[in-house]
């Protein structure tokens, strides 16, 4: 039996994610995002920038332009990529509502992802409403990851049980 597992089949207008190449890529999208929490537009963008990396649904992010002003707040947390540098977290704080270290960015990405630089990308399951093109996005599973999954893609996705060695 084989570590990998089988690639889905591709529909009509989907795209595989065991096509996407590792080590991974940045791109620029004019994909509509949106991100809606407690009645707030707390994102709208046209210029997203997405990455792409084998078996992972694209993690969406965000120019600090297109998030509402003052909805972030700097969170201690810090992690290490290696293909993109160390990544700060954030909070969104709406109200009395805070959601800890629900978006990510790099403030000092590696020169493969200088495009990245403070765009900020977010945890899609905490938050009420996240959708590319209108079409609501389902969180990348396992937690840990913060891909976005949409109709548009075929998997399986990295983060299901039993993907640790994909």
């Amino acid at each position: 039996m084989s570590r990998w597992p089988q690639p889905d089949p591709v529909g009509p207008g989907q795209e595989s994610v065991w096509d996407y190449p590792r080590p991974a890529i940045a791109e620029p999208s004019d994909r509509h995002v949106r991100i809606e929490h407690r009645g707030v537009i707390v994102a709208d963008t046209r210029a997203a920038i997405r990455t792409l990396e084998t078996s992972h649904p694209p993690s969406w992010y965000i120019p600090p332009g297109d998030i509402a002003v003052g909805v972030l707040q700097r969170s201690v947390r810090r992690s290490l990529c290696e293909w993109k540098g160390q990544a700060v977290y954030w909070h969104l704080v709406i109200g009395d509502d805070m959601l800890r270290d629900v978006a990510w960015s790099y403030p000092d990405p590696t020169p493969a992802f200088a495009m990245l630089r403070d765009h900020v990308a977010f945890y899609a399951g905490p938050l009420d409403r996240c959708s590319i093109d209108g079409q609501r996005v389902v969180p990348q599973p396992g937690g840990f990851y913060g891909g976005w999954i949409t109709p548009d893609l075929a998997g399986p996705f990295k983060g299901v049980a039993g993907s640790m060695g994909w």
